[in-house]
């Protein structure tokens, strides 16, 4: 396909941060409302099968931009910083005329040469690390200054602006990456009477005992009853409700409220999507701009007793996906192909009519924009790969682990667990291997992975997983 310079669409991509699917009208959300988001889906795509290959931000902000793995373009951890030689599409789409820019987190690095670039970028402005919720300091090219107000709207404010000052005939690319709603949550005024505490649906894995899985979960310090800090609640929890016997009643007590405070913090964004696409009505720009909202992985909603992300299991593997082109893609369209965020780099590129098999030489990912035609190219992937490396976390203690993601199962390998006694990252557990029948088991309640009625599957998944490992270039770990 080959697009003409005068026809070639605008990209605006909004980015947030842990927004779970789960937790957006248009997926099916028991616990909120989000107006403008299901708008996007209603205009264009909705993507239910789209997956992270990381479930950590600064590994998925990485392969959102070079379309590869965390080991080719460098970050495998939030320690990490990405590895410029490899190319990224921003820097594709500036090189062929695009006006590029981006406002918001970055969290890449927070020092030069580990900033945003202006070979990337025509205009940045962005949050030093996780940044903060009430006039953030932000970095741009001219160095630090704090900006007045709530963090969602002085993103979406810097970007309309900036919109606003372009002219001419070029393209552009607009990426719109919000801090929300990454903890500690810190919702604006406006939403504080949203989602009162006794209102908010309970999941049905709430009080997961594990029982059939390794110790990868049980150990993970991840428990809304045990592990969630102070900070994040704000409230201090009564006395009564220590101890083990109180786990139950303590557990739907941070759970309320865990939820209340992370509900009212994705309403702001909500609002500025809203902001976003009535913007480009306005501005006569909807119809050739590709409007893309999703965020760097899932998250936990309680689900499994949880917070946070990292594993592999689906609340935490899943991305929203919603994209809106009325030129081109029929409102209304969802599909339940695999997808994952390292096809966004080819997808874009691809849509901007440019080859990016030869622009992004290192690329790893695959267009999905015949998905959003309605077309599914026969030899479309069943299955996904998976990796995350951060063994050795001293906060959560998730284990390192890789997998595989089909239609219909789940086969997990965990590792290497970083709990040594002595305070090391010595192995303290044995190795172990989950699997999951998604279609009898979509809450991944039963670890089939030992039971010889499911050898056969087990067999054939492994050889899945190890076809992908060599396909992108991932070494196996070796004990």
């Amino acid at each position: 396909m080959s697009v003409s310079r005068e026809s070639r669409p605008n990209i605006v991509l909004i980015l947030t941060d842990d927004h779970a699917a789960h937790a957006i009208g248009c997926y099916g959300s028991k616990v909120n409302h989000t107006p403008h988001m299901d708008r996007l889906a209603a205009g264009g795509a909705r993507l239910d099968s789209c997956f992270c290959t990381n479930s950590i931000c600064s590994p998925s902000r990485a392969s959102i931009l070079s379309g590869t793995y965390g080991h080719v373009n460098g970050v495998t951890s939030i320690y990490s910083h990405i590895d410029y030689r490899v190319p990224n599409f921003p820097q594709v789409l500036r090189e062929s005329g695009y006006r590029t820019a981006l406002f918001g987190k970055w969290h890449l690095g927070e020092t030069e040469p580990h900033l945003p670039r202006s070979e990337d970028f025509d205009a940045w402005q962005v949050f030093p690390g996780q940044g903060q919720y009430n006039d953030p300091v932000m970095i741009s090219p001219d160095g630090e200054t704090t900006v007045p107000g709530y963090a969602t709207d002085i993103v979406t404010d810097l970007s309309l602006d900036w919109l606003d000052e372009q002219s001419g005939s070029d393209p552009f690319c607009l990426m719109i990456h919000h801090k929300a709603p990454h903890r500690p949550w810190v919702p604006h005024p406006k939403h504080r009477d949203l989602y009162p505490v006794g209102s908010i649906a309970e999941p049905d894995t709430l009080f997961d005992d594990y029982a059939t899985r390794s110790e990868a979960a049980s150990v993970a310090n991840m428990r809304i009853s045990d592990d969630l800090p102070d900070r994040d609640i704000r409230e201090e929890m009564p006395p009564e409700l220590a101890g083990e016997e109180n786990r139950e009643a303590r557990t739907r007590w941070f759970y309320q409220r865990y939820l209340r405070e992370y509900l009212q913090t994705v309403q702001s964004v909500d609002d500025n999507v809203g902001r976003v696409l009535d913007h480009l009505d306005e501005r006569g720009l909807a119809d050739n701009t590709i409007v893309i909202y999703t965020s760097d992985q899932g998250f936990f909603l309680g689900d499994h007793g949880w917070y946070d992300k990292r594993f592999i299991y689906e609340e935490s593997l899943q991305m929203p996906l919603l994209i809106q082109w009325p030129d081109r893609i029929a409102p209304g369209t969802v599909t339940d192909e695999i997808v994952t965020n390292i096809d966004f780099a080819a997808t874009f590129l691809e849509a901007c009519g440019i080859d990016h098999g030869e622009a992004l030489p290192t690329g790893q990912g695959r267009s999905f924009l015949p998905l959003l035609e309605g077309e599914t190219p026969e030899d479309w992937p069943e299955s996904m790969y998976y990796r995350y490396w951060e063994h050795d976390d001293p906060n959560h203690h998730v284990w390192a682990h890789y997998g595989v993601r089909t239609k219909t199962h789940k086969l997990v390998y965990f590792y290497a667990d970083g709990l040594g006694t002595d305070g090391s990252s010595e192995q303290t557990f044995p190795p172990a291997w989950e699997m999951y029948d998604l279609i009898a088991d979509p809450n991944e309640l039963t670890n089939i992975a030992d039971d010889p009625a499911h050898a056969e599957t087990r067999a054939e998944l492994e050889r899945e997983l190890a076809r992908l490992q060599e396909q992108y270039r991932d070494a196996p770990y070796v004990t």
